[in-house]
């Protein structure tokens, strides 16, 4: 019963490289779901701002009309509402997409722009100027009305949207509208063209210009076109169900990251597994048949193994890219939750052969012993290699497959010196020795450890007592800059920005127009 030392030792090792080679694909696409989740909340917990409005709050704005009793009204309320989480998905689908091509998403909502709540041109911009205004080239106007493609086009051509197409504002239709508009548009022009043709050959020249100007607003229309990311039925939906929405824009991304990394993974594991299958043939320790076959099963393996640990590793990295913890976020920029799912993985292989009778309890421990140290040292590692060598994945990979082998050495060397049954009397008695020394080490790191928290937590202490203190003092004596005063320096110890610093300047905030109600 039982395996040998080295095939405990090394059969982790394509997973180990895996983990190390995820880690760019996990933090592009953990960096899109964090998008989703941000879309969804409202609540940007790494840049430390709250957006305008979010799909949850879109949600709370009930529908007055029954679905069944008045199911027009119905329809006309939820479509209206459909607008503004359209306006929310467009730019987590757009951010999403920015973070996964491996870029710093700039598209946002207007309405998130200081300033700029209500804009009357634009809905959704990528750039703003040195000024803070929404530049009109990279900027948006969303139109999601209409029952059909038809009903769009008539209001895209209507005179609510006059001041959109004169100026040149880019006009963002459903997903699924598109192909139907661009269709429609064609034949209005194609018509409008033919009338033009007759009235050329008359003398109703007033007619004539009023085609022309039709004809050019067509056309304008035409150019300024856009395909939205986000289709009406998804927009409604999210007015509705806000949560299942963003769970699956999320499962969208995951699946996306694994199927990126599944070819990387098959690479992996399957060039593993022929050096040491061919390893074995050249032993005649197996035939090559049998090692052709090994190899196949290898690299499917590794390819699924790859695909769980970045769709998995997305999830978990998105999620915890904003936590409120800023720890857990510093977390999540490494590739802890690569490791993670590779970790759970090995484990459970081990608890697996443990529960089926395979291995002993001895063999267990041990086997989880030395995977344990093993991820470990080949997590630190592949940090060490990718900063080492910035090329993508080869220094991650490097620094991985060094790191796994020296924990392995390692862990080794420490456990035959421990568990030798035949160890001489003093060479046991060093080694307890060396053991004690490196409890007591470890007892007193914790002893400075616990002391520094001590001291951090008592001066936390002092100054929330004083702060609050000196807060409920001015209240008691009506001093409102005094009170503004003490706030602002809890806000500023807890990493926050002031949005006022006195009186004079908060009434300015309040009574600013374009400050919305509850902010």
């Amino acid at each position: 019963m039982g395996r040998t030392k080295s095939k405990v030792e090394t059969e982790s090792l394509p997973n180990v490289m895996i983990s190390a080679a995820s880690a760019e694909t996990v933090a592009r696409y953990g960096a899109g779901v964090r998008e989703r989740l941000v879309a969804y909340s409202g609540i940007d917990n790494e840049l430390g701002k709250w957006l305008h409005t979010s799909l949850k709050d879109v949600s709370n704005y009930k529908i007055s009309a029954d679905p069944l009793k008045d199911p027009k009204r119905y329809y006309a309320e939820l479509k209206a509402k459909a607008g503004y989480s359209a306006e929310v998905l467009e730019v987590a689908e757009r951010r999403a997409a920015e973070a996964q091509a491996g870029r710093k998403p700039t598209t946002q909502r207007v309405d998130d722009l200081p300033g700029h709540v209500n804009d009357p041109l634009y809905d959704i911009t990528s750039k703003v100027d040195a000024s803070g205004n929404p530049v009109p080239g990279s900027s948006a106007q969303l139109k999601f009305r209409g029952k059909t493609p038809e009903d769009c086009l008539k209001i895209l051509s209507g005179k609510s949207c006059e001041k959109y197409v004169e100026s040149n504002c880019k006009l963002v239709v459903p997903k699924d509208y598109y192909d139907g508009v661009k269709e429609a548009l064609a034949k209005r022009i194609e018509k409008v063209e033919a009338q033009i043709a007759k009235l050329e050959a008359g003398e109703n020249a007033k007619a004539l210009e009023t085609r022309q100007a039709e004809l050019e607003k067509l056309k304008r229309i035409d150019r300024n076109l856009r395909q939205s990311k986000v289709t009406n039925a998804e927009a409604q939906q999210a007015v509705t169900k806000p949560g299942w929405v963003t769970a699956k824009g999320i499962l969208r991304d995951a699946h996306q990251a694994g199927k990126a990394q599944a070819g990387m993974g098959a690479a992996i594991g399957g060039g593993v597994s022929i050096i040491t299958n061919l390893t074995a043939v050249f032993r005649g320790e197996k035939k090559i048949e049998d090692a052709a076959v090994d190899v196949a099963k290898d690299t499917a393996l590794a390819g699924g193994m790859s695909y769980a640990t970045a769709f998995a590793g997305a999830v978990i990295g998105g999620t915890a890219r904003n936590a409120s913890s800023a720890m857990i976020r510093s977390l999540a920029k490494s590739n802890l939750p690569s490791y993670i799912v590779t970790t759970v993985w090995e484990i459970g292989k081990t608890m697996t052969r443990y529960v089926r009778g395979e291995i002993d309890g001895a063999q267990c421990i041990e086997e989880l012993g030395v995977k344990g140290y093993s991820m470990s040292t080949s997590a630190v590692y592949a940090a060490i290699g990718q900063a080492i060598c910035p090329i993508p994945v080869v220094g991650a990979l490097a620094g991985s497959m060094f790191g796994y082998y020296l924990g392995n050495a390692t862990y080794a060397v420490l456990r035959d010196g421990l568990v030798g049954a035949k160890l001489a009397r003093e060479e046991r008695i060093r080694i307890e020795r060396e053991c004690e020394a490196a409890i007591a080490f470890t007892r007193k790191c914790r002893a400075e450890i616990e002391a520094d928290m001590r001291r951090y937590f008592q001066a936390e202490d002092r100054f929330f007592r004083f702060s609050f203190g000196f807060i409920k003092a001015c209240l008691d004596n009506g001093d409102i800059d005094g009170y503004i005063a003490g706030t602002n320096a809890v806000i500023e110890h807890l990493g926050g920005t002031p949005a006022y610093a006195n009186k004079e300047e908060f009434n300015n905030l309040m009574s600013h127009p374009e400050i919305p109600f509850g902010l």
